[in-house]
């Protein structure tokens, strides 16, 4: 029997719903969490300013206190000490597709937004009960009072009239829009390739240009680098004083073979932190990428020396 597509489901997600997945799997990540869970998605969508989740808050008279202490509660139920995520629960993956369902046959949308998704979870009873062990307060939502009134409660949500982003045309699964990685491309070298320039291979293939002048400061770093304590060289100064041209005239020389035999296989990389900041408006996206670059070092089968600039 064959699978609907993740690709597929994820993609009728609005853009905040999506946003919201994505800044789960990051939370989820550096928290230690094996598994994706429907708290860690809905303690997302509670970050955001303002959505169809907020909107229902105020309108059924949800405690936000109590709303927030229950789901704190609930994340520090789970088990933690996992270095990698399994992946997304089935809860999740069934609260997209209920809200799917809801979305598009009963208010005929072609977006899930965050209000289809309480609405399928509250009108499927695996999913109704999930939501009351996370907190009570959700019981006060009356599911068929909210489809009377959907448009009045909702009218002039942020969310009202954004469109989906298809996945059978963005091709993405949650993680990858935004740059925060799903799941399944965690511990592939993604990290590195996206967030830092390998530049041994510059040098390797022609690319960088022969540096004059900095001989004495190249030497300095690779006495620095071949310490057996103390090793981490930094380098300061003014912009244009030639920092940049020390490290790549270190990776001319390493491919050169011109440096100690212990550093003629190393692999530099330079890693560019407003690469890392750009798109990462989730809270904790800037570290979880940062720490899926140090597990991509750290894996490599080959030495690598990272130059943050």
């Amino acid at each position: 029997m064959s699978e609907i597509s993740r690709v597929a489901l994820f993609g009728k997600l609005n853009s905040p719903a999506y946003k919201a997945i994505e800044a789960a799997t990051v939370f989820c990540k550096l928290r230690g969490n094996p598994y994706v869970e429907l708290v860690h998605w809905l303690h997302q969508f509670l970050q955001l300013q303002d959505s169809d989740l907020h909107r229902l808050v105020r309108q059924f008279n949800l405690d936000p206190a109590r709303l927030s202490r229950d789901i704190t509660d609930a994340l520090d139920r789970l088990p933690r000490g996992s270095t990698s995520i399994t992946d997304l629960s089935v809860q999740v993956e069934e609260a997209v597709e209920r809200g799917w369902v809801y979305g598009s046959l009963l208010f005929g949308e072609s977006q899930v937004r965050s209000a289809h998704l309480i609405v399928g979870m509250l009108k499927t009873a695996s999913l109704r009960h999930a939501l009351a062990a996370l907190s009570r307060e959700f019981d006060k939502i009356k599911v068929e009072h909210l489809i009377e009134r959907f448009d009045e409660y909702l009218g002039d949500s942020p969310e009202n009239g954004l469109a989906a982003s298809d996945g059978f045309n963005a091709g993405a699964t949650p993680g990858e829009a935004s740059g925060a990685m799903a799941p399944s491309a965690l511990g592939k070298q993604e990290a590195l390739k996206r967030f830092t320039v390998d530049l041994t291979e510059q040098a390797r293939s022609g690319k960088l240009d022969p540096i004059v002048g900095r001989d004495e400061e190249i030497r300095q770093l690779v006495d620095i680098l071949m310490r057996r304590r103390q090793n981490n060289p930094i380098l300061t100064g003014e912009a244009g004083v030639g920092k940049t041209a020390v490290v790549e005239g270190f990776a001319l020389r390493i491919v050169a073979g011109d440096v100690p035999p212990s550093l003629r296989d190393v692999e530099l990389r330079s890693l560019d932190v407003g690469l890392l900041q750009a798109g990462a408006s989730m809270k904790g996206e800037f570290e979880q990428r940062l720490r899926q670059v140090i597990e991509d070092v750290q894996a490599s089968p080959r030495p690598i020396i990272l130059f943050i600039v």
